[in-house]
């Protein structure tokens, strides 16, 4: 871990110090909610929307709000003395807590860490059997509570992906473990609409705003217009997929469950626009 850069309870620590208590309750119970920006230029990029979702997913979940004067000097302290950093992770949780599911009031963890980060410029993503539930009481909230995302994403690794791709529970297309999905078919890029359960990825706004201002035909589907079926069509060549997230950006999908697949043209239009509004704006 010496490539990591560590902030907590107020500075730097070494990578391998230990700065949480054992009954901190992001650890014991998974209450807390984060938000991993990529670093462009030696900046935290888009780090405003970051930390204005990060403000969301406290509120959704009842947390205190985190002090964001405070995260960003954090955030700044950290980038100052990385050297190879390409991500920073911002986590807060509910704080020192009992072993159950009740929180102590008035207690907060805040960690900042930065590390490595090598992205590639395609995705190969795998179907799992699991789904996101729509209705969970915490759908669209970005939470520390990540299991089944790791165990979707190690059966995806199993034949070869590096995402997963998850329905709903009313059979929709939803999103990946990281990252969101947009399908382009009949001259179209859309992406499942929030209310499928699918996070409101930070790229994935930019990717919406950005095309709209370039006059290309991308856009939020209507509910139940993007069943998860339509991976049948990428299968079958019909349609394409493209990938987004703060650390990945926006790429194109070049194999489905083990097997190519091609990268649609629009797909590949829209990732020049969104390497080109990077280019603009470290904090559009």
């Amino acid at each position: 871990m010496t490539d990591m850069v560590v902030w907590a309870d107020g500075r730097l620590r070494e990578p391998d110090e230990s700065v949480l208590t054992a009954v901190d309750h992001g650890v014991t119970v998974g209450d807390g909610v984060f938000e991993t920006c990529g670093v462009v230029r030696g900046s935290a990029y888009a780090l405003t929307r970051h930390l204005a979702r990060l403000q969301r997913s406290a509120q959704g979940l009842g947390l205190e709000a985190p002090d964001l004067d405070e995260v960003r000097h954090a955030v700044d302290q950290v980038l100052a003395a990385g050297t190879t950093v390409g991500r920073v992770r911002i986590t807060v949780t509910a704080g020192q807590g009992p072993l159950g599911s009740g929180r102590t009031p008035g207690r907060r963890t805040l960690l900042v860490v930065a590390g490595p980060a090598r992205p590639a410029s395609t995705a190969r993503v795998a179907r799992v059997p699991w789904t996101r539930n729509e209705r969970s009481a915490v759908a669209g909230l970005k939470t520390t509570s990540y299991a089944e995302n790791v165990v979707a994403l190690a059966r995806a690794a199993q034949v070869g992906a590096d995402e997963a791709l998850l329905a709903n529970t009313v059979g929709e297309l939803c999103e990946g473990t990281g990252s969101n999905v947009f399908v382009e078919r009949d001259g179209e890029l859309l992406t499942p609409p929030l209310s499928s359960g699918c996070l409101a990825g930070i790229t994935r706004e930019l990717v919406l705003e950005w095309s709209a201002a370039a006059g290309l035909p991308v856009r939020e589907a209507l509910d139940g217009e993007l069943p998860y079926a339509v991976l049948d069509e990428v299968s079958a060549g019909s349609a394409q997929l493209l990938l987004t997230g703060s650390v990945r950006t926006a790429v194109p999908v070049v194999a489905l469950d083990g097997r190519p697949v091609a990268v649609g043209p629009l797909s590949a239009r829209v990732r020049e626009v969104y390497l080109d509004g990077e280019a603009r704006d470290l904090d559009p």
